[in-house]
């Protein structure tokens, strides 16, 4: 998979954790808050980090957001500034627009008014965002510590049909896998001899910098 252009608009937790997520797994990232602060302390974390007004129409569109593939709108307490920017920036043409809301209203709203995904302030999500909206590979992603993540991965083609004893997974490439998703069933700790089948989900858990390969490496 190719590396995207995102904007992400709105440094709280959240939004800092997707930004430089998704700068550290090569893609390229421009970063905009309205406190110089914030701005200065993720500059070197991402591509571009840019102090501006987002909902003002002109600066938007000064700093080329249009060219960019996906937006993430991840402002903090002002709803009313978060709906108008998600609305500036579908108007604007952005084909992908994710957006972050504090309740079911929020949510509703910007849905309405063209949001493609909008998600909840859950703990440690940005870096579980980051890696789906990198990958469609990635189903899930969860971060247990900064060293370890337990990760959902639809199987690659690579893997069809072949044997966990054949992939070797934990030498080549870190992961212990815990269990098999297939249909609706679940094998929990699969064996050796057990077969990956198209369609297979895998859960692993595995080391932060393993993943970050596997993504760089197979994903792209």
């Amino acid at each position: 998979m190719k590396s995207k252009q995102f904007v992400v608009i709105g440094l709280g937790r959240f939004g800092s954790s997707v930004a430089k997520t998704l700068y550290q797994l090569g893609n390229e990232v421009m970063a905009i808050d309205n406190d110089e602060e914030t701005v200065q302390s993720i500059s070197d974390y991402v591509t571009h980090a840019v102090q501006a007004d987002a909902t003002d129409e002109a600066t938007i569109r000064s700093l080329g957001i249009r060219n960019f593939d996906v937006a993430v709108v991840t402002i903090g307490s002002d709803i009313q500034s978060s709906v108008m920017v998600t609305l500036l920036l579908k108007e604007l043409g952005i084909k992908y627009v994710i957006a972050k809301a504090h309740n079911e209203l929020h949510a509703k709203v910007l849905y309405k008014i063209g949001a493609d995904r909008v998600v909840f302030p859950e703990r440690d999500m940005g870096v579980r965002v980051a890696h789906n909206l990198c990958s469609s590979n990635i189903l899930d992603y969860i971060e247990l510590s900064p060293d370890y993540n337990i990760m959902e991965i639809a199987a690659i083609e690579e893997w069809h049909n072949k044997s966990f004893r054949e992939l070797d997974m934990r030498n080549k490439y870190g992961f212990n896998v815990m269990a098999i998703k297939r249909s609706n069933d679940i094998n929990i700790s699969p064996k050796a001899d057990d077969v990956i089948r198209p369609g297979d989900i895998l859960v692993v858990i595995s080391e932060t910098d393993n993943i970050r390969k596997f993504e760089s490496d197979k994903l792209r």
